[in-house]
C-alpha cells in the first residue's frame, strides 16, 4: 500500500471533553455558586454611597470585632500549625495503642455540629466547668472572654491542618533524614533544611484553609464568647445584628470589609505556597 493510500489516521477519543466546553461549565458554575452571589455583596454595598459604606464599616463596635475576628483566627492558625504538624507526625510516624482513636478524634470537628461544639466548650470552661473551675483560682478566665474565642478557633481549625500535613509525611521518603543524619546533621537540622522544606506548601495550605474556616465562623464562637461589645463581639455577630436591625447597608458594609481582608491575605498565602513550591522544585533538581 502507498503512502498516498494511506487512510488517515484518526485522533484518539478523550474520556472528557475538550477545552472549551470544559472551561466553558466551570466559569458558568464558578460564577452560579461564587462570583454573583459575592458581586451582589459589593453591589448592595455601593449602592448607598461611600459616606455610608464607611460609616457602616468604621464604627468602633466594628472595628472591635475586626481586631478580635481577625486577630484570634490569625493566632488561632498559627498555633494550629505548631501542634497539627506534631500531631501529624506522631500520627504517621509512630505507632501506639489507640492510634485509630485519635486519628478520628481529629475529624471530629468536621462532623460535630458548630453549636453543639461551642456549648460544649462552654460547658467545659465555664467558672464553674470542669476545666474553667481549675483555672478560675489562677485568674484565668477563658469563657466569655477573647481567650475563649481563641479556643474556639483553634479547636474548629485544628483538623485542617493534620488532615493537610498528613498525606505529605506519608508520602516523604525518610531515606533523606538517615543520609542527612550519616553526613552528621542533627535533629535539627535534618527537620529545618530536610523535613521543612518538604512540609512548608502543606503547612501554608492548612493554615490558609484554618484561617479562613476560623474567620467566619459563628455557631462554635457565639456561645463561649459572650458577646460582650467592645471586648468579645465576633464579626459575623455584627453582621448578623445588623441584618436582625434590616440594616442591610451595615451588614453588606461589614461583610464586604471581611471580604476583601480575607481575600488579599489568602491571595498572599497561596503566592507564598506557589513560590514555595517552586524553589523545592528547583532544590530538588541540583
Amino acid at each position: 500500500m502507498t503512502q498516498a493510500a494511506r487512510p488517515p489516521k484518526r485522533k484518539p477519543r478523550r474520556v472528557l471533553p475538550g477545552f472549551a466546553p470544559t472551561m466553558g461549565f466551570t466559569l458558568f458554575y464558578l460564577s452560579l455558586i461564587i462570583l454573583i452571589p459575592l458581586s451582589a455583596v459589593f453591589i448592595k454595598s455601593a449602592g448607598h454611597g461611600f459616606e455610608a459604606f464607611w460609616a457602616a464599616a468604621t464604627a468602633p463596635r466594628v472595628l472591635a470585632s475586626y481586631q478580635l475576628s481577625f486577630g484570634a483566627s490569625l493566632l488561632a492558625a498559627i498555633i494550629n500549625v505548631v501542634f497539627g504538624l506534631i500531631l501529624a507526625w506522631c500520627l504517621v510516624r509512630y505507632e501506639f495503642a489507640g492510634k485509630k482513636l485519635v486519628d478520628a478524634l481529629v475529624d471530629l470537628p468536621f462532623a460535630l455540629p458548630t453549636a453543639v461544639a461551642g456549648i460544649a466548650l462552654t460547658a467545659l470552661y465555664a467558672p464553674n466547668g470542669w476545666l474553667g473551675q481549675w483555672l478560675a483560682p489562677w485568674g484565668i478566665q477563658v469563657a466569655f472572654k477573647p481567650l475563649g474565642v481563641l479556643v474556639a478557633l483553634i479547636f474548629i481549625g485544628l483538623p485542617f491542618i493534620v488532615r493537610t500535613v498528613q498525606p505529605v509525611l506519608e508520602d516523604m521518603e525518610t531515606e533523606l533524614e538517615e543520609a542527612a543524619a550519616a553526613l552528621g546533621a542533627h535533629r535539627w537540622q535534618t527537620f529545618r533544611l530536610v523535613v521543612l522544606p518538604t512540609l512548608t506548601p502543606a503547612l501554608l495550605t492548612g493554615f490558609a484553609l484554618a484561617f479562613a474556616r476560623a474567620v467566619g465562623e459563628y455557631g462554635s464562637v457565639i456561645f463561649i464568647a459572650g458577646n460582650l461589645p467592645m471586648v468579645s463581639e465576633i464579626t459575623p455577630l455584627m453582621i448578623i445584628s445588623k441584618l436582625e436591625q434590616y440594616d442591610y447597608v451595615g451588614a453588606t458594609a461589614i461583610a464586604t470589609v471581611m471580604l476583601i481582608f480575607s481575600f488579599v491575605l489568602l491571595l498572599t498565602i497561596n503566592g507564598l505556597q506557589a513560590w514555595s513550591s517552586k524553589r523545592n522544585g528547583q532544590e530538588g533538581r541540583r
